[in-house]
Parts: structure tokens; sequence; C-alpha cells
């Protein structure tokens, strides 16, 4: 069974023609009502001229957030890591006696 579907997002006002997985349609959805929520504030809160400017800034916008998730994994991961070496260490020094 072909598990493809065809839908239509629109982002700024442009429609456009997906073939997607059925898997990946409500975050597709999901992320192009963000999009356009993001794009409605730029709009309200500073003197846009060019929807290419308040894309390039919802573009910005959603990258840093995923940058910022990726360094706090890394560091919180650095942080579990240390944990687990203190515990290991204090486990050997117990069975060792």
């Amino acid at each position: 069974m072909d598990d493809k579907l065809k839908i239509k997002l629109s982002i700024a006002d442009r429609v456009y023609p997906l073939t997607v997985e059925m898997s990946q349609e409500e975050g597709l959805r999901s992320a192009s009502k963000k999009i356009d929520l993001m794009i409605k504030q730029f709009e309200e809160n500073y003197a846009v001229r060019d929807k290419q400017d308040v894309l390039a800034m919802c573009a910005l916008q959603f990258a840093s957030q995923l940058e910022q998730k990726q360094i706090d994994n890394s560091i919180d991961g650095k942080e579990t890591m240390e944990r687990i070496k203190k515990i290991n260490n204090l486990l050997i020094s117990y069975l060792d006696k």
C-alpha cells in the first residue's frame, strides 16, 4: 500500500503542494501554522518591507532554537557522564574493600 499523501501547505500566502509520508503530515501542518504565526508576529512588531525578510527571520529563529537545544543536550550529556563516572568510582572503591 502506498503510504504517500498529497497535501497543500500555505506559508506566507503561498501554497506549496507536497507529496509526503503519512507519518509526516501532522508535523508539516503544525510547522506551517507555526511559521505563519511567527510571520504575523514579526509583521506586527517590526516594520517589514518584504516577505523575504520575514521568512529569513523565521528561518533564523527556528534554526537558533534547534541549535540551542542541541547545545543544551550536549551539556546535559557531559554532566550525566561525569555523574556516572563518579558513581562508578564509588562502586569500585566500595567493591575493593
